[in-house]
């Protein structure tokens, strides 16, 4: 075989593994979100049978702090968590106007009816039930509660209540100081003070090998710099939430990391609070999937923006 022919067999080898891995990427690539109708409406206890509209993100808040609670099969769990949320919030000093978004992912044990009836014990509290048609993984609850949420500032909450909500003050703070005036911000509650308790030390030895496993794949992909990229307790700017959310494609549980490369990529100050945090039954991830699942979503991701498949646009400020 002489030179050239070997030059165009090594090309055409080249050319074939691009293209097959370019075709991996786009097949294993999520579909994009589609929100249904029905999926833009709530029921409170205020309206149990007439749905009505929820607020675009687009659009001018219209209450100071809006709390998405993504929950899936959380009859059991939600109760206590729910609790807590609204003692705090009611019991502030200095009053804020919210909102309670409580974003059920499709569950089949009748979350969205015992979030109905929660409702009904806070009767004072805009407490809204979303219930979307079809399961889409915590990530798609989430941006889905972003995406219509009415707040300034937009708090994620896990519905295991593994997260002390009075920390919410931590976070607050926190973003008065990164972004003033409604500016671009996210404060990420962070766990990463516990590695070396009990807490994370009485867990699970596969969970603990995932966590570390992880944490060495985010300092690869790009975010090593944020300690705790997987606490379910952030708290978005309205004008940062404008820009992230509508960029997010992964529904799956590794979104968190989605959401903190994006804020990198649009130039949006992150900054890491502790919070207390302690370990709640009931979990829904299983160790092992989740483990090949992450590696793949996250090659997934990094891959996406490198070849510019993925980007997030800068909302264009307005000239006074």
């Amino acid at each position: 075989m002489d030179s050239t022919s070997l030059l165009y067999g090594v090309v055409a080898v080249a050319t074939f593994s691009v293209i097959s891995l370019y075709t991996v990427l786009v097949v294993w690539s999520p579909a994009p979100i589609i929100t249904r109708d029905s999926e833009k409406k709530y029921r409170s206890h205020a309206s149990p049978t007439t749905p009505r509209p929820l607020t675009p993100l687009e659009d001018p808040s219209t209450v100071k702090l809006t709390v998405v609670i993504p929950a899936y099969n959380e009859t059991e769990r939600l109760p206590a968590m729910l609790g807590s949320a609204v003692d705090h919030l009611m019991s502030l000093k200095k009053k804020r106007t919210f909102e309670i978004l409580i974003v059920d992912d499709g569950s089949s044990d009748g979350t969205s009816a015992a979030s109905l009836k929660l409702a009904g014990k806070y009767p004072n509290c805009d407490i809204r039930i979303v219930t979307l048609e079809k399961n889409l993984g915590k990530g798609g609850a989430v941006r889905h509660g972003m995406l219509f949420g009415g707040g300034e500032r937009l708090l994620m909450a896990d519905a295991d209540g593994a997260s002390r909500f009075e920390d919410l003050e931590s976070l607050w703070e926190e973003m008065d100081k990164i972004a003033p005036g409604g500016a671009p911000g996210v404060v990420v509650g962070s766990r990463a003070h516990l590695v070396k308790t009990e807490v994370v030390v009485k867990r699970s030895l596969l969970r603990n090998i995932l966590m570390y496993g992880l944490h060495t794949t985010l300092r690869i992909v790009g975010v090593g710099h944020i300690r705790d990229t997987q606490c379910g307790f952030k708290l978005f700017s309205r004008s940062a939430a404008q820009q992230i959310f509508p960029a997010q494609h992964l529904p799956t549980w590794i979104f968190d990391v989605e959401l903190l490369l994006l804020a990198k990529q649009l130039g949006i100050p992150v900054a890491e609070v502790s919070i207390e945090w302690h370990e709640v039954a009931g979990s829904k991830l299983n160790v092992f999937s989740a483990s090949l699942q992450m590696l793949r979503d996250l090659l997934i991701v990094r891959f996406n923006h490198l070849l510019g498949r993925w980007k997030a646009t800068p909302v264009k400020k307005k000239v006074e």
